[in-house]
């Protein structure tokens, strides 16, 4: 047998490129969705998920679980989680030049919305280890650099936890003119909220 199907890819709002899969045929509608992450009245802007005036008929959906467990009681809004990591690494960093942000990333990607809105709001530069990864996006290219001397650090080093203990940053800087560094760690980890009791 034959059968034309229409595949669909909507943003999954995930990580920069992260798609769901919509697929169409005489055999109803499938939906798969991956990791994703939507917020409130964002599926409902998403014209192709909809035929009119309706959501389409979709029969089947097969949807990441990572966090379709009773232990996820309350994720906070991703409005929400910058608007605390905003408050924190602006009064750190305002104590003194010195006082720097190591934000302890453990993927590669899903942290531009961070970098962004952290740069934007502070004028601060993020350090990353290489640009190139972002070359595809150049709508971040301004928000990070390579300068290590900067207030905000999403370096990566291979064992980040061991290297963070001398409170040296994961780029090897321990200080700055001769002035040790002042660090925090912050990780940005939604499974925090599945190891804290509702």
């Amino acid at each position: 047998q034959k059968e034309d199907i229409e595949v669909t890819l909507l943003p999954a709002g995930h990580c920069p490129g992260s798609v769901m899969f919509l697929f169409e045929g005489e055999n109803g509608t499938v939906l798969y969705t991956g990791d994703f992450r939507l917020a409130k009245g964002e599926a409902a802007r998403m014209e192709l998920l909809h035929s009119g005036t309706r959501v389409k008929d979709i029969q089947s959906v097969y949807l990441d679980t990572t966090f379709c467990d009773p232990k996820f009681y309350h994720i906070p809004s991703r409005e929400e989680c910058l608007k605390g990591i905003l408050e924190l690494v602006r009064s750190w960093t305002s104590l003194t030049r010195y006082h720097v942000v190591w934000l302890n990333c453990k993927a590669a990607y899903g942290y531009e919305y961070l970098f962004i809105n952290l740069s934007e709001e502070l004028g601060i530069k993020v350090h990353v280890n290489k640009l190139d990864m972002f070359r595809n996006m150049p709508e971040i290219l301004y928000h990070v650099t390579r300068d290590r001397h900067t207030q905000i650090h999403a370096c990566r080093h291979p064992r980040d936890d061991d290297c963070f203990r001398g409170n040296r940053l994961p780029c090897g800087m321990t200080c700055q003119n001769g002035t040790p560094l002042h660090i925090i760690s912050i990780k940005p980890s939604t499974m925090w909220f599945g190891e804290r009791i509702k």
